[in-house]
């Protein structure tokens, strides 16, 4: 693997940096739509609920068969994304090796960002009828799938269009994009397609009926075509690996001896950076389930509505943005460690908070744009924490390692969260599985100590 800057295009040519952070825009559409704000909050509306259970609860939003079939709703989501958590765990964590060794990392991109494309676009089929849910937690959990085996080879791009000294600003640069995108696009669904404007069974300026759902599915339509469009770029302009650096192409077994002699090296010559990577990939995973959940939990325990459900998403991306740009100062004059520890607290106490709240819609403004201000924070330092340990000339395998890693636990906040609403059938206490997730990453690194990496 060559060192960062060697395989890209020259520094001080950015259109490389800005065509693959385009990705980062983009992937806005499924992180925000599909995931978190629009079509997961839609599965776990009244629309999914058996129509009898509605009918008895006649608009009393506490009746308790309702509370019930909603939260196992909520539950099917859950084990639904940690299904797809576990084939990734088994699978991801070769494919940016394997990527690497074919020279391929824009096909595989390339590929599996279409795939999500096509599911984000079958979501259209989702009609809001309880015979549909099965549908839409399948389609939501085989995107999360492709989408973090493309991720995989999206973190091993950042090498072909950075320099070592630059990283952690092309890194940050990507996350921030990520964030407006967002922004932007939950803006344009909101008014084209959500928001009523004078009649209440229509969604947004272009009128659509709400009748089964259509303003949502159209909305993940056309967030699908966004997506599709901002990835063409990053394979368009950025450069593949040289034939020179690519590696010898082993078997997909074998793969998985190369990965183990990798670990075991970074666990005999550089283990404070393996065990950053284990708690990063816990922590991460918890902040994962703040997003993923956090919407569900607004719906169906403060009884936002979906337009009430984007103003929030707008809100969330913006608080998280600037924090993120701030949090890079600190970064810099205290380091990134710190950062994350004391995000990771902050993230603990208000998820925990979560469950003293009532069912107050402005106390649920409060604590969960306080999570927000907390998550960019720590995807940003972490990124940089890892790019000041990683040895020269081996950044592109240790990022790589990193992304994979984030993924190989990637079940661990769905699985807890559908447990948790499994076993008290109250949505709320789902918040304790993403809780305890970010204490055990906190509790994992607080012994880490920012040390160079040498393999061997």
């Amino acid at each position: 693997m060559s060192s960062p800057g060697t395989t890209a295009a020259p520094a001080t040519d950015r259109r490389p940096v800005i065509a693959w952070a385009l990705w980062d825009w983009g992937s806005a559409a499924f992180n925000a739509v599909v995931t978190t704000f629009v079509f997961s909050t839609y599965l776990a509306s009244q629309l999914f609920v058996d129509p009898t259970i509605v009918a008895a609860a006649n608009g009393n939003d506490k009746d308790p068969a309702l509370v019930r079939a909603l939260a196992d709703n909520a539950s099917l989501v859950g084990v639904a994304l940690m299904i797809a958590g576990i084939v990734v765990a088994l699978v991801a964590p070769v494919l940016g090796q394997r990527s690497d060794g074919t020279g391929r990392r824009k096909l595989w991109l390339g590929i599996n960002t279409g795939l999500v494309v096509l599911a984000m676009a079958a979501m259209v089929f989702v009609e809001g009828t309880p015979g549909f849910l099965v549908l839409g937690a399948t389609l939501i959990a085989v995107g999360n799938v492709f989408f973090e085996f493309a991720s995989v080879n999206y973190y091993a791009m950042l090498t072909q269009v950075s320099t070592r000294e630059n990283i952690g600003r092309v890194s940050g640069f990507g996350w921030g994009m990520g964030y407006v995108g967002g922004i932007v696009l939950l803006l344009l669904l909101l008014v084209l397609f959500i928001q009523s404007f004078g009649d209440p069974d229509a969604g947004g300026l272009l009128a659509v009926t709400k009748e089964g759902g259509w303003n949502i599915r159209l909305a993940v339509l056309a967030s699908a075509l966004w997506f599709g469009a901002f990835a063409i770029p990053v394979l368009l302009r950025v450069p593949e690996i040289p034939a020179r650096s690519r590696q010898v192409r082993v078997g997909f077994f074998r793969s998985y001896v190369v990965l183990w002699g990798t670990l075991r090296s970074l666990w005999r010559d550089s283990r404070e950076v393996l065990l950053f990577l284990v708690a990063s990939a816990v922590f991460r995973d918890g902040l994962a389930g703040v997003f993923t959940f956090g919407a569900i939990i607004a719906a169906q325990v403060f009884g936002f509505s979906s337009t009430q459900v984007l103003y929030f998403a707008v809100a969330a991306n913006v608080v998280a943005g600037v924090s993120t740009f701030v949090a890079g100062r600190f970064d810099d004059r205290f380091g990134p460690k710190r950062v994350i520890v004391i995000s990771l607290i902050g993230l603990i106490v208000l998820g925990g908070a979560v469950l003293f709240i009532g069912t107050s819609q402005g106390a649920f403004w409060i604590t969960g744009l306080g999570l927000c201000a907390f998550v960019g924070p720590v995807q940003s330092a972490s990124r940089s924490f890892l790019a000041r340990v990683a040895p020269e000339g081996r950044e592109g395998e240790i990022f790589g390692l990193y992304a994979t890693t984030g993924r190989a636990v990637s079940f661990l906040a769905p699985g807890l969260f559908a447990l948790f609403v499994g076993i008290t059938g109250d949505t709320r206490l789902g918040i304790l599985g993403i809780v305890l997730i970010l204490g055990a990453g906190l509790l994992l690194l607080i012994p880490v100590k920012a040390k160079p990496a040498v393999i061997v």
